[in-house]
């Protein structure tokens, strides 16, 4: 079954390293021709600035995300850029979607300016925070726990506008609350439950009703600190979590968000995109058929706002 990966780092890693190749790099968790094994074919790429990078670099490094986006894995000639429902629809047989997302609007400081380039270079999701405070509102780990500024409330305006998704991962409580009011496309695109990991980047229950609400599918990531507090994570801690948000009624809004490249640790069994067909395998002898192909593609499919 084709698979739509709603988050990876991809971009994050190539940027540090300019020598890194995204045919069959040894570094990366997702390649080219480990999505062409898998089955691969949707995959997000998210433009994540390294906190590391000053803030008076962002944005010319979220630049140059963009441009490693489209010189070196648009490059690949099996690589297709996604910008509306139309270009997944038109993907041929062994051809893969590349769709361009924003991780965390400190690039943009508080220039709408800068957001409406991003989104004219072809970014069709954006996630409003990383863990910490922006221009926009308050990450999940500040202490501060604020919600959407003026500004904030203004972004989100502008990707309604736009039809574009507005990703919660990452936001404090009071700023997803803010924005679930206020986005009319919004999506988690990697992050698990609270009631079975009580990480502080998990969605608790109210959380995911209000998201299922509001038409939004929710990513369920591989990252082993959100899947169980034990010391390492498998593909059974990755089922329960999907479980679970099928039990609150999310059945066709549940969708995968690897977080590959953005994570040291990874899942046992799952510490390659290539190894994405032992899930599925996993997934078949669980679920139904038309489950499983919401889960793998359609539903993150489905619901995308272009």
């Amino acid at each position: 079954m084709p698979i739509f990966d709603a988050h990876c780092d991809v971009l994050m890693k190539m940027f540090i390293n300019p020598e890194i190749s995204f045919n069959d790099s040894h570094i990366l968790h997702v390649t080219k021709r480990a999505l062409i094994e898998a089955n691969g074919k949707v995959q997000c790429f998210a433009i994540y600035i390294p906190e590391s990078v000053p803030s008076n670099r962002r944005f010319t490094a979220a630049l140059s995300m963009v441009d490693i986006f489209y010189e070196k894995i648009l490059a690949e000639p099996e690589m297709k850029l996604v910008r509306s429902k139309a270009d997944i629809n038109a993907l041929k047989e062994g051809e893969i979607g590349a769709l361009l997302t924003l991780e965390g609007c400190d690039c943009i400081g508080q220039d709408i300016l800068k957001l409406k380039t991003l989104l004219r270079l072809g970014v069709t999701s954006v996630g409003l925070t990383w863990n910490y405070a922006n221009f926009v509102a308050d990450g999940v780990l500040e202490k501060r726990g604020a919600g959407l500024s003026s500004f904030g409330e203004e972004v989100i305006a502008l990707l309604n506008e736009q039809s574009v998704w507005c990703d919660v991962s990452h936001l404090s409580e009071a700023a997803f609350w803010d924005t679930i009011q206020r986005a009319a496309y919004p999506i988690s695109s990697h992050s698990n439950v609270y009631h079975l990991c009580a990480h502080p980047r998990n969605l608790k229950d109210d959380q995911i009703r209000a998201l299922l609400q509001k038409q939004a599918v929710i990513g369920v990531t591989f990252v082993p600190q959100f899947l169980t507090s034990q010391i390492s994570a498998t593909i059974a801690d990755v089922l329960r979590h999907i479980d679970y948000i099928a039990s609150l009624g999310g059945e066709r809004q549940i969708g995968l968000g690897s977080d590959f490249d953005g994570i040291d640790e990874t899942v046992i069994g799952l510490s390659t995109y290539r190894q994405y067909n032992d899930l599925c395998n996993e997934l078949v002898k669980r679920y139904s058929a038309d489950f499983v192909k919401g889960l793998l593609f359609t539903n993150f499919a489905n619901h995308y706002p272009r």
